[in-house]
């Protein structure tokens, strides 16, 4: 059964769609078999995965108030081992309709239980709120990724995230764990960067990851050519950066993965 991991941070402008994106690229690269669900109105995960959402007939929208399967809803991509459950702007009223659903905090994880047999990974982009979507995510996953911007106030709001997670842990999923906070848009040239990786790793001591994810520009370029950095420019940082990271995830759960090639690195 594959392990569910939602990127998820309230604030908005914090790497979590370039997160989802190009995690589940790498763990697709290292031939994971992985499937990327955009539960983000704003759908950028699956444009940035070369899909136009307006094109989107069935959707993670069609899932949420029960008129389609998930598998009716699945696209593949360029790379071999990734799909993709695409968004669509209809999402955005997803959570009115969900509202008077029976268990709607549970709709999201009933509906990937078949599919999860299918796939290692289950990479879910949360939208920046922490509305019945996010909690349909977090619901549905095994742990989650937390990225925090290299800026200032990178620590603002967390706290609130934290309590949602505790709530979550409490009502509707006791064994959600935090698989890491993630520290992206690094510039190894100011000070601040720095000064925000002391001050993050304080407050999250160990359960920060080792892998840092750099400020990069062809990182930034590839969503607008609808590819993961990896197949836009698999030389530059960013896609390093983020191969890093799947490893990293890869090591963490090798009990789960005992076959993965990493592990044989």
């Amino acid at each position: 059964m594959g392990k569910v991991i939602s990127i998820a941070n309230q604030k908005g402008g914090v790497g979590k769609t370039t997160t989802a994106i190009n995690l589940a690229a790498s763990l697709a690269a290292i031939e994971h078999p992985t499937l990327v669900i955009d539960i983000d109105p704003q759908s950028n995960t699956t444009s940035g995965l070369g899909i136009d959402s307006k094109s989107v007939t069935n959707s993670v929208y069609e899932v949420m108030i029960g008129s389609a399967n998930i598998d009716d809803t699945i696209r593949n991509t360029e790379l071999d081992f990734l799909d993709v459950v695409p968004a669509h702007i209809n999402l955005v009223g997803a959570e009115i309709e969900m509202i008077d659903r029976e268990e709607r905090e549970r709709i999201l994880s009933k509906a990937i239980a078949e599919a999860r047999e299918k796939y290692d990974f289950v990479i879910i982009d949360c939208p920046p709120s922490l509305g019945l979507l996010t909690i349909n995510a977090l619901t549905a996953s095994n742990s989650i990724v937390i990225p925090v911007q290299c800026e200032y106030f990178a620590l603002e709001g967390l706290g609130q995230l934290l309590n949602t997670i505790k709530i979550v842990r409490q009502h509707l999923n006791p064994d959600l764990d935090i698989e890491g906070v993630l520290l992206t848009m690094y510039d190894t040239r100011t000070r601040l960067s720095n000064q925000v990786a002391d001050e993050v790793k304080r407050y999250f001591d160990d359960r920060v990851f080792k892998t840092v994810i750099a400020r990069n520009i062809r990182l930034a370029e590839a969503p607008s050519f609808g590819k993961p950095a990896l197949l836009y420019d698999s030389t530059s940082t960013g896609a390093k950066n983020y191969l890093a990271l799947s490893k990293e995830i890869i090591k963490k759960n090798k009990k789960l993965f005992k076959n993965s090639p990493v592990l044989s690195d």
